[in-house]
């Protein structure tokens, strides 16, 4: 392999543009282009020691809009999730020299951590005027928010809950065009732990784009299919893996996994 909210289609277009993006609070270098952007994921990131105070770990909020009466599809929930997160890791806002910069690229020199926690219809709300990205799939909604240390997690994030985000599952339709995110079913994870492992995958896979290509992902919106793997799956999605025509996430093994174990499976489409 060489916007805040967001629904689809041509509210996508900021992500596209290469000079001299502007917002109603913030104007953009022209050295602050899609290319210069994609080039940071493509580098590679991690490799920086943990910290000894667990309050200075460096870690992208994800938030779940999980409903009481009538919670949204998983596959669906999983998608805005890995969409939200590759959307604001090209954003203009985190381009040199932008608002995000400084917290963006501190979190990808440190080992990549999302927390993704539940929020119900009024913490919802509030959530969005805390600055991230949202995505909304059919109807599934996922902010990913700007990474930062856990100890300034903001309060109407650090109050909602880490546990209890999973929904069940459900019959799964064939994935659409653009890539697939498969998620190894046999691990069982809750939507919660999947959500953080689908936009790590986003994000490798952006990264093993060329630009081009990932221009033309941008273009379609980041669209993307996650769906869950049998293992007769599984075993085509790794061979593609092996081929090198596809990405694999590989987790610490800090929650629900064993250390090393293969989470999700991207390919390209």
């Amino acid at each position: 392999m060489t916007g805040e909210s967001v629904a689809g289609g041509p509210e996508f277009a900021e992500v596209d543009i290469d000079v001299a993006d502007r917002s109603d609070e913030e104007q953009f270098s022209s050295d602050n282009t899609f290319a210069s952007r994609h080039g940071a994921l493509a580098r590679g990131y991690g490799g920086a020691e943990d910290p000894a105070d667990s309050a200075d770990v460096l870690a992208m909020p994800l938030v779940l809009h999980i409903p009481k009466a009538d919670p949204p599809l998983r596959f669906e929930l999983l998608e805005a999730a890995a969409t939200a997160t590759v959307m604001l890791c090209l954003d203009p806002r985190v381009g040199v020299g932008a608002s995000w910069h400084e917290s963006f690229t501190d979190w990808t020199s440190a080992r990549i951590r999302k927390v993704a926690r539940r929020a119900r219809d009024a913490q919802w709300a509030a959530s969005q005027d805390v600055p991230g990205v949202t995505v909304d799939i059919g109807g599934a909604s996922a902010r990913a928010f700007v990474p930062g240390r856990v100890g300034d997690l903001d309060p109407r994030i650090k109050r909602l809950q880490i546990g209890g985000t999973d929904v069940p599952a459900e019959d799964e339709p064939s994935p659409s065009e653009g890539p697939v995110l498969w998620v190894d079913a046999s691990l069982s994870m809750t939507v919660g732990k999947a959500a953080a492992q689908v936009g790590h995958a986003s994000m490798l896979l952006a990264g093993a784009m060329s630009v081009d290509q990932c221009r033309q992902w941008a273009a379609a919106g980041y669209r993307c299919s996650v769906r869950s793997a049998d293992s007769r799956q599984w075993a085509r999605a790794m061979d593609e893996v092996r081929r090198g025509e596809a990405v694999a996430v590989r987790d610490a093994g800090f929650t629900e996994v064993a250390p090393g174990s293969t989470t999700v499976i991207a390919v390209p489409r």
